[in-house]
Parts: C-alpha cells; sequence; structure tokens
C-alpha cells in the first residue's frame, strides 16, 4: 500500500505541478502565456480518448509492472519534453509532445487508484486505503503548484520544471516495486473488451450515479481556479487568488486524511451527496461573502468538502466495479471528469467578463446539480444505492462468544 501511494504522489506531483509551470515557461519565453494555455489545452484533451484503451491494456497485460513503469516512463519524458521544447521549437513540435503526455494520464489518476482494491479487502481497510488516496491527489494538489512557484521565484521557471520531471522520473523508477499480480484478471477477448468500462458505467447504477454526479460537478470544478483569482482581484487582492486555491486544496487534504483516521458510519454514495451539497453551499457562501478574509475559510470549507468526495467516489468505482474492468472503469471515469473540467475552465474564459459572485455562484450551482443527479439516479430504482454500497456484515453464529 505504502508504495503503490508513494508511486502515484510523486507521478501526481507532476501531474498537478505542470499547469503552473507550462505557464510560467510560455511567460518567460515567450512574453505570452498564451502558448502555454494552448499545450496544457493539448496535454488534457486526449485522457477521455485514452482513457478505456488505457484502461484495458492495463487489465489485460500479463506483467503489468512493465506496462505501468513504461507508461510512468513516458509520462516523465513527455513532462521533460514540453519543459525543453515549449518556446524553443515550433509550437506544433510541444503541442504533439504534451498530446503524447496526455495519453499517458489516465495511468496517474485512475490506473494508481485501480490497485489499491486489489490490495485491501472490502471494509474499513478499502475505505481507508481509498481515503490515503485521496489524501495523495489532494497532497499533490497543495505541493505541486507550492513547489514550482517558490522555485520558479527563486530559482528559475526552467528549473521549477526540472523538479516535476524528477518526481516523474522517480515514479517511473520505482513502478517495477508496485506489488502487482503476476496474472491479470480475466478479460473477455475482442472489440467488447475495449468498451467495458464504458459499459460498466452506465449499466452498473452505482457507478451510473457517482459518474453523472462528479462529471456534472466538475464542469463548475474546472472554473474554480479562474473564478478565484477573479473574486480576489474584486475585493483589492489581485495576488490573492492563489491562497484562495491553496485553501480549498489544504483543506481537502484534511477532509481525506481525517477520513482516513476516522471512517464515517455513512455508506460511500450517502457521504459522496452530502460532500457535494456542503461543497455547493461552502462556494455559494464565498461567492457572497462581504471580503476576501471572509471568503478565504469559505473556500478552505469547501475543500474539507471536497476531500470527503473523492474518497467516496474512488471507494463506489472500487466496489462496484466489475474486476475483470476495474482499471477501465477509474481510467474511464476519471476522464470524463478531466474532460468535464476541461470545459469548465473554457466556459469560464469565455465569460470572464461576467461578475465574480457570478461565476462562482455557478460553481456552486453545478455541486448541487451533481448531488441532484447522484440523488436522482439511486432513486430511480426500488432500492437506493446506497442502502446497498457497503456489503452486509455476516452475523454471528449462535452459541458461546469469544
Amino acid at each position: 500500500m505504502r508504495r503503490c501511494l508513494l508511486v502515484a504522489f510523486l507521478a501526481r506531483l507532476a501531474d498537478e505541478g505542470l499547469p503552473l509551470a507550462v505557464l510560467l515557461l510560455a511567460q518567460a519565453r515567450t512574453e505570452s502565456p498564451a502558448l502555454g494555455a494552448f499545450t496544457l489545452a493539448a496535454w488534457l484533451a486526449p485522457h477521455v480518448l485514452a482513457a478505456p484503451v488505457t484502461g484495458t491494456l492495463l487489465a489485460r497485460a500479463r506483467h503489468p509492472r512493465p506496462l505501468y513503469a513504461a507508461a510512468l516512463g513516458c509520462f516523465a519524458a513527455a513532462v521533460a519534453g514540453v519543459a525543453l521544447t515549449l518556446g524553443r521549437v515550433p509550437a506544433p513540435v510541444t503541442l504533439a509532445v504534451a498530446l503524447a503526455g496526455g495519453c499517458c494520464g489516465p495511468v496517474v489518476t485512475g490506473g494508481m487508484s485501480s490497485l489499491l482494491a486489489g490490495l485491501a479487502p472490502a471494509g474499513a481497510a478499502r475505505d481507508r486505503a481509498y481515503a490515503l488516496d485521496a489524501g495523495s491527489y489532494n497532497a499533490a494538489s497543495v505541493a505541486g503548484p507550492g513547489a514550482v512557484g517558490l522555485a520558479a521565484t527563486t530559482l528559475s521557471p526552467g528549473l521549477a520544471a526540472g523538479l516535476l520531471v524528477a518526481a516523474a522520473a522517480l515514479a517511473a523508477a520505482l513502478a517495477p516495486v508496485l506489488p502487482l499480480r503476476a496474472e491479470p484478471t480475466p478479460q473477455a477477448a475482442g472489440p467488447t473488451a475495449w468498451t467495458a468500462g464504458a459499459v460498466a458505467l452506465w449499466r452498473v447504477p452505482e457507478l451510473r450515479a457517482i459518474t453523472g454526479a462528479t462529471t456534472v460537478a466538475f464542469l463548475g470544478i474546472g472554473g474554480l481556479t479562474t473564478t478565484a483569482v477573479l473574486l480576489a482581484a474584486e475585493h483589492g487582492r489581485p495576488e490573492g487568488g492563489g491562497a484562495l486555491m491553496t485553501a480549498f486544496a489544504v483543506g481537502a487534504l484534511a477532509g481525506s486524511l481525517l477520513l482516513a483516521r476516522r471512517a464515517p458510519r455513512l455508506d460511500p454514495p450517502a457521504l459522496a451527496f452530502l460532500a457535494l451539497l456542503g461543497l455547493g453551499l461552502a462556494l455559494a457562501g464565498a461567492a457572497l461573502a462581504p471580503s476576501y478574509p471572509t471568503a478565504l475559510p469559505c473556500f478552505a470549507l469547501a475543500g474539507l468538502c471536497d476531500g470527503p468526495l473523492l474518497t467516496a467516489t474512488l471507494r463506489i468505482r472500487a466496489d462496484h466495479a466489475p474486476p475483470a474492468a476495474r482499471a477501465q472503469v477509474f481510467t474511464v471515469a476519471a476522464g470524463l471528469k478531466i474532460t468535464a473540467a476541461s470545459c469548465g475552465t473554457l466556459l469560464t474564459g469565455l465569460a470572464a467578463d461576467a461578475s465574480p459572485a457570478a461565476l462562482l455562484l455557478a460553481v456552486a450551482a453545478c455541486q448541487l446539480a451533481g448531488a441532484a443527479v447522484l440523488r436522482g439516479v439511486n432513486g430511480a430504482g426500488d432500492t437506493p444505492c446506497w442502502r446497498s454500497a457497503s456489503p452486509p456484515r455476516p452475523r454471528r453464529p449462535a452459541g458461546r462468544r469469544r
């Protein structure tokens, strides 16, 4: 478990720090962030298309360790390629490298998370495992941009990008020690194998509910960073957007670690529903806050809800994904969320002239809409899925108890 979490954290550290590093490099080398924005779009674009292919390859590989090592190695090479070529060679070359790196992205997100279900038995151990996995996401979202910003300020944007390359390369170097099975999980051959994850996400009610809910929610989350910058500027703190997002990330990390230490009594779907409600209400409170100091704790509270949301999401995928399609379920669902976030970023950019408070209210509305989707899909059947998310505990046999 520790080995998986360490490799995942290092790879996600590079993934989370890359957007800021790319923008800083573009600004330093071209005096404009435009090329950086196009590069990030190229990095994110292939996620949803590469996800089912990645999941199928991971599930069907007879020797998964070399495949993980190769994918993480290509990921590290792409991070290095983007850092070295951005602004120094023709733009199409950099964009091609970014597209190749984006194809490896599903391994860093869903691919690494899918491993934990095979290491932790269902119950409290799996709850804790996915709480820690969510913590690795949140810790990377704090440490990645923070390390890049500090290194770029004290050293240079190029050396800041070099730190990310080192983290990704170390993750690839440690991949051969991942505790993976030598034989793959049996999976049907033929064309249907490549769509097994998408089919499971649609046919299994629990997976359909959480995937629909988080995809709608991430349509708003994708615009949160831009909105935070605009909101801070409106409150007279043009440099305060980073602090708002740091408060959000720290809150999310605290929420994940809290669940890892003490498992909640709620089933994962109920926890996800309440987390979406809390996330939406906290962001709405930040939008209506009269000043920057009052908006800051609202962002921290929103993050405190986001951590349990990610934990519950990962746990639902692990519990309800068919074993033969588990890797695909994780990678495809992560790809859908990233694609929704990309669309949210684009929409926020197009509406950047609107009031920051209105934009943040729209982000909050997406979270509440996600909660409504989760509740609506859950309520469509005879039994709400949050009543069946955790397997029933076996009864003790009658007789003397030890």
